[in-house]
Parts: structure tokens; C-alpha cells; sequence
């Protein structure tokens, strides 16, 4: 599908904000640590705030500004693949949600790019950070958890 439209990009967003917060809640379903699992919730339910705004934004009732860029540990950027589908432990489920988080960064940034409208340019940058931040509030809790323990 060629994403050559203002509301075609939109609808794409959408969709990954949909499925991004379906992949928390699996998540959450997963873990088995009591604290992460309402971290994954939290997470669904702002996946699904950044739905609520692209809807918005797409209803031409909203729109974002950009914010200062945002820190990257890069921790999530040296770890190793995990599936899914494996049992899923606290350290899995964080190396997890740091990759998904730097795909959907990585999403927006690249729909950004390939934009001219500079409204909407402007949005998928501003979403793009919150996407960062995710990941730097995973990779936060991976320092803080898992490497300090190892």
C-alpha cells in the first residue's frame, strides 16, 4: 500500500497504535511480574492515547507540537532477539518491548520523512519522541533491574 496521502499515512498510524497496544496487553497477559505487568497495561493505554490523538488529529480537531528530542541508551539496540512466543521472563519481555518501541520510533520517523504536509510532519515527529521515550523508560528499567542484578 503506497502511503501517498495525508489520510492513507494517518490510517497506517492508527493501525500501528492498534496493534502496538494489543502487543502491551499480550504482554501484560504474559508477565509474571506483578509490577511489569501493570507497566505493559500502562503502556497499552498510552498506545492507545496516541491512537485517540491520530484519530483526532485525522478528524482535524488536533494537532501536536514537536518536543525536544529525547535520550537514547541505545541498550535495546545490543541485545539479543527473542521470540515472542517463548516463555516470556522479565528480562524477555523488557528486551521485547525495547525493540518494539525502537520499530515504532523508527515508524513514525520514516512516515515523517516521506511527507510534505508540515502539519503532519510535525505530528509523526512529535510521536515519534513518545515512541523514544517508551523505549528509554524500558531500557531505564532494564539498567536498573536486570544489569545491575547481573
Amino acid at each position: 500500500m503506497a502511503l501517498d496521502t495525508v489520510d492513507k499515512i494517518l490510517d497506517f498510524a492508527i493501525r500501528s497504535e492498534e496493534h502496538a497496544a494489543r502487543f502491551y496487553t499480550n504482554l501484560a497477559n504474559k508477565a509474571g511480574h506483578g509490577h511489569m505487568k501493570q507497566v505493559f497495561l500502562d503502556f497499552a493505554e498510552e498506545e492507545q492515547g496516541h491512537k485517540a490523538k491520530l484519530l483526532a488529529i485525522k478528524e482535524g480537531k488536533q494537532m501536536l507540537s514537536v518536543e525536544q528530542r529525547v535520550l537514547d541508551l541505545k541498550i535495546g539496540d545490543y541485545l539479543v532477539e527473542t521470540d515472542p512466543f517463548d516463555e516470556l521472563d522479565y528480562q524477555k519481555a523488557l528486551i521485547l518491548a525495547m525493540k518494539a518501541e525502537k520499530a515504532a520510533f523508527k515508524v513514525y520517523h520514516d512516515l515523517a520523512s516521506a511527507t510534505d504536509d508540515p502539519m503532519l510532519k510535525a505530528t509523526l515527529l512529535e510521536l515519534a519522541q513518545e515512541e523514544a521515550k517508551h523505549k528509554l523508560r524500558f531500557e531505564i528499567e532494564y539498567d536498573d533491574n536486570v544489569l545491575k542484578e547481573n
